[in-house]
């Protein structure tokens, strides 16, 4: 399957071409965006409606610019978007799990309550892919020169419990790009850019 993930949009309607660009030269089978995708909100609708004419279905979740409220509502609007946000989305054998808003704290006892309910929604053989506003703590997506090591350590931990195989984040535009492993999960920053993933 393939995928185009992106992050940290903030209503950049040039770089939005971009990325419509991007899709219909890779046709990928899915969206994926980790939040972020207005600058507090502006705009937003007419993203989605741009985003709409590829008719290539998103999986989206809100970052710290947008409210879970307004996804959602954009995601009923424009029927080609799914907001994951503290759900789960399957397909094939891949199951999609989102968590977005957050992005500014290490320890996170909400995303600690939602894991529990997450694990057990994992069935067996499925291939868990992790989408979150919040880069994982202690990986090239969280490193910031100044600052150090900024990230989640709530996510780090469910990513290792449940040995996921690939952890869509964004939140620190200084690290867009920025690919890292923590054993067999591979962390990936797409910025705003845009990245094409095979999973």
């Amino acid at each position: 399957m393939k995928l185009l993930a992106f992050v940290d949009l903030h209503s950049d309607f040039k770089q939005l071409k971009v990325l419509i660009a991007k899709a219909k030269e890779k046709q990928p089978d899915l969206l994926v965006c980790a939040g972020d995708i207005s600058d507090f909100g502006r705009d937003i609708e007419n993203i989605f409606r741009e985003l709409s004419q590829l008719k290539i279905p998103m999986l989206i979740i809100p970052g710290n610019h947008e409210s879970a409220s307004s996804i959602d509502y954009l995601c009923k609007k424009f029927k080609f978007a799914v907001n994951i946000h503290r759900g789960c989305y399957e397909i094939n054998e891949y199951s999609f799990f989102g968590y977005g808003e957050s992005g500014f704290s290490e320890e996170d006892p909400d995303f600690d309550k939602l894991a529990v309910k997450f694990k057990k929604e994992i069935k067996e053989n499925t291939k868990v892919i992790l989408v979150t506003h919040a880069p994982v703590y202690g990986t090239k997506t969280d490193y910031i020169s100044s600052l150090g090591h900024r990230g989640n350590k709530s996510i780090r931990r469910f990513i290792e419990e449940v040995n996921a195989k690939l952890v869509i984040c964004g939140h620190f535009h200084e690290t867009a790009t920025q690919i890292d492993r923590i054993k067999n999960t591979v962390v990936i920053n797409p910025g705003k850019f845009g990245k094409i993933i095979l999973v």
